[in-house]
């Protein structure tokens, strides 16, 4: 995603509709920006008195810590599993709606292994 245009370019866009009396579509022509672009900053200053942009990006917490790793930790260590396996217990068990990629990162972050054991040949009875 890129930048923001500056919020002076944002407020004279805006000014040029509400008080110059231009349409959104003649403002974003005469300030040389998208017409999409004007159309949403003119918007968003009806309806929040600021034409100045929304905040970007930031941190999304992880959906895996506390007691939900604990669990998961342990059900890992019990016996051998599948990441399909695990985000389907975490759903029915936990209440709990993950995706796939998260407890694959979760798992290698705590070093266990998601590989099933193979059957070895010739340890049956003879």
């Amino acid at each position: 995603m890129g930048k923001p245009c500056s919020l002076d370019l944002r407020e004279r866009v805006v000014a040029a509709v509400e008080t110059g009396g231009l349409s959104r579509k003649q403002a974003a022509a005469r300030f040389g920006v998208a017409p999409s672009s004007a159309i949403k900053w003119v918007a968003r200053f009806r309806a929040t008195g600021s034409a100045a942009p929304a905040k970007m990006g930031g941190h999304k917490p992880r959906t895996l810590r506390d007691e939900h790793a604990d669990w998961l930790i342990a059900r890992c260590q019990a016996k051998d599993f599948t990441i399909s396996q695990l985000v389907e217990e975490l759903r029915l068990a936990r209440g709990l709606k993950v995706d796939r990629r998260s407890v694959w990162e979760f798992l290698h972050a705590q070093g266990l292994s998601f590989k099933k054991k193979p059957v070895r040949q010739g340890a049956g009875p003879t």
